[in-house]
């Protein structure tokens, strides 16, 4: 079950955290992983890493905001393979209110969250038509349907990602092109280490609990849990799955609402 073998999958942000994780996990169940990222270095890294483990990799290195740049690499990727599989997983995140957003803040926010999405998305559903269907798969956020303190700007973004999905799923159902998001909750990754020892320089484990017990079950997710539910997803096996929204949270929306 849960195979990707002779799948070609595309992770935009795959050359660390949770999208490294699902590369990781994508390239054990059989697919062709190719990494799409800003950092060449750590993508190649992250590739290499991915190779030395008996996986199939390639990284390549793109500005998802950039549109011409997500149309030429995914171009030359459909030129040797078909595809099969898109993961939008590159995003950036901010703190502040509308406040304290400046416009700078907001026009980075949305360049990167919300047209890097769309970006991508142009450029691979024309190859997913041509190749008779496949799989798209965009980290949203729990931000998307509950309101967090002081994250104004990306909570906007996260809840442009989740109605990008609704529509894509329904323009494309006759084309066999299913669209689903996951909205995760905290997930331990180096973002949320460099935050603590940024803001918190001596108190990093004290935050760490702190953040990990707003959770209702009490932990934070693990980069490896969200590339499972990835994994599940974009296999054959959630084939009567699209225009849908998972919440991966620890019971944070449910529960504490």
């Amino acid at each position: 079950m849960f195979s990707l073998k002779n799948k070609t999958a595309l992770i935009t942000g795959g050359a660390s955290g949770i999208g490294l994780a699902i590369a990781k996990t994508f390239a054990q169940a059989g697919a062709s992983v190719h990494i799409l990222d800003l950092n060449q270095d750590q993508a190649e890294q992250a590739a290499d890493d991915i190779r030395q483990a008996g996986g199939q990799a390639a990284s390549h290195a793109v500005d998802v905001s950039n549109q011409q740049q997500a149309i030429d690499v995914v171009g030359r990727i459909a030129s040797r393979e078909p595809i099969h599989i898109l993961v939008n997983n590159a995003g950036v995140s901010h703190i502040g209110t509308v406040e304290t957003t400046t416009e700078a803040d907001f026009d980075r926010i949305f360049r990167i969250n919300v047209k890097g999405v769309y970006n991508c998305l142009y450029a691979v559903i024309p190859h997913l038509k041509a190749n008779g269907g496949g799989v798209i798969l965009n980290m949203a956020s729990v931000a998307a349907t509950l309101g967090l303190s002081d994250r104004f700007a990306y909570s906007m973004s996260k809840g442009a990602v989740l109605t990008m999905t609704l529509s894509v799923a329904k323009d494309y159902l006759n084309d066999n092109i299913r669209c689903n998001c996951i909205s995760p909750a905290r997930v331990h990754t180096p973002f949320v280490d460099g935050f603590l020892a940024k803001n918190y320089p001596g108190r990093e484990a004290e935050m760490f609990e702190k953040l990990s017990k707003t959770q209702p079950i009490g932990r934070m997710a693990e980069p490896q849990e969200v590339g499972a539910l990835a994994l599940y997803l974009c296999s054959d096996e959630a084939g009567f799955i699209t225009g849908t929204d998972y919440p991966l949270d620890g019971g944070f929306i449910r529960l504490n609402s």
